[in-house]
């Protein structure tokens, strides 16, 4: 075997990945939220991350002088919401929120209650974060729409699009909610969540993409966001140039020593040569001759700075996503002492090789 799988036996060798983790975290995906207070921010949270209005109201931390910050999950965050608190002042500055948001999947949601025609703080800051066109994608979202009739909705819904229209000047999606209904559920769920995937594709795996047709799927429900964080820090490391080769199998290392202790499997090497061996002879080789030439690409003048990186990045979080979920079907039945299909893995590990890449963002 390579040395870059034989690190997968022991972590705690591994060097030191508070720069890829650090890195990661200063470039978490981020959702920039505007909007009036009580226009229905928090609540769009709570819908997105399935937590409660006390969670969230708990979870918000001070990141700038106008603007403050939610990541989700907490311990090992895949996303970032950043809350503007500097809207209606007259010399309210984006440029640190601007900042404060990093570099990826990066994307502005207007939240606007629909019965509420007096946008001038939002509109103001729209004016100005426009300047600056580093944020690629808006979607509008009207909250509140069941408090009107459909007459009077679609005029208030039309209103705030045409104002916001004229603010931006360019083209944005829009969807209409409510997040107050009397049964507890969100209307119009399923369309936030598609027109929010369209930007951040993380969020199909996050909430969408949720396995419940067997009691391995609705497990690995609950341990996938941890499989999104590792996958998530070694795409990040892998923009960092000449960190990746070493950062990758470490972090993936890191994730399979984590997961087999999740399902109380020893990890030793007699554990890593059947897991290998379920995915195939040839994939040792694969892996390292990949992984080699990604980071090799990455050195080349300009092109491996942007492109490359960009596409080593995508791999490493599919790479990772497709471990980490093949390998968690394979401790789960490692553990009830069962056998697994070599074919039944390699399947599920392309497939989600695939869904990892999508939703890595670099796509």
């Amino acid at each position: 075997m390579f040395e870059q799988i034989k690190e997968f036996i022991n972590p705690s060798e591994n060097p030191d990945l508070t720069q890829a983790y650090d890195f990661q975290r200063q470039h978490l995906p981020t959702l920039w939220l505007l909007g009036k207070t009580g226009a229905g921010k928090s609540s769009f949270i709570q819908a997105v991350t399935g937590l409660s209005s006390v969670e969230v109201g708990n979870g918000f931390e001070p990141c700038t002088l106008t603007a403050q910050s939610y990541e989700f999950p907490k311990d090992k965050p895949i996303m970032r919401f950043l809350d503007t608190r500097g809207l209606g002042e007259a010399d309210y500055d984006p440029a640190q929120d601007l900042k404060e948001i990093g570099q990826s999947g990066n994307a502005l949601v207007v939240v606007m209650k629909a019965d509420d025609p007096e946008q001038s703080a939002v509109l103001s800051t729209l004016k100005q974060i426009k300047k600056n066109k580093q944020i690629k994608h808006l979607l509008l979202i009207h909250s509140a729409v069941l408090l009107s009739d459909i007459n009077q909705r679609e005029r208030q819904v039309a209103f705030n699009e045409n104002q916001l229209r004229a603010a931006w000047g360019k083209s944005f999606e829009s969807v209409f909610v409510d997040f107050e209904q009397e049964d507890g559920c969100v209307y119009n769920y399923d369309l936030l969540l598609t027109e929010l995937t369209k930007f951040l594709p993380v969020i199909d795996l996050l909430v969408l993409n949720k396995e419940h047709t067997t009691i391995e799927g609705q497990n690995f429900d609950k341990i996938q966001n941890e499989v999104l964080w590792y996958a998530g820090s070694a795409s990040a490391s892998d923009l960092i140039p000449g960190v990746g080769l070493v950062s990758v199998p470490a972090i993936q290392a890191k994730m399979l020593h984590a997961l087999a202790n999740q399902y109380s499997v020893e990890w030793n090497k007699r554990t890593l040569s059947e897991l290998v061996g379920t995915l195939g002879s040839g994939f040792a080789l694969q892996y390292s001759l990949k992984l080699g030439a990604r980071q090799i690409i990455k050195f080349i003048p300009v092109y491996g700075q942007t492109v490359g990186a960009v596409a080593a990045a995508a791999m490493s979080f599919g790479t990772t996503y497709g471990l980490g979920r093949t390998a968690c079907y394979y401790f789960y039945y490692k553990s009830k002492g069962e056998q697994v299909s070599e074919q039944a893995m390699q399947e599920l590990y392309k497939k989600s090789l695939k869904k990892g890449k999508v939703a890595s963002g670099y796509e």
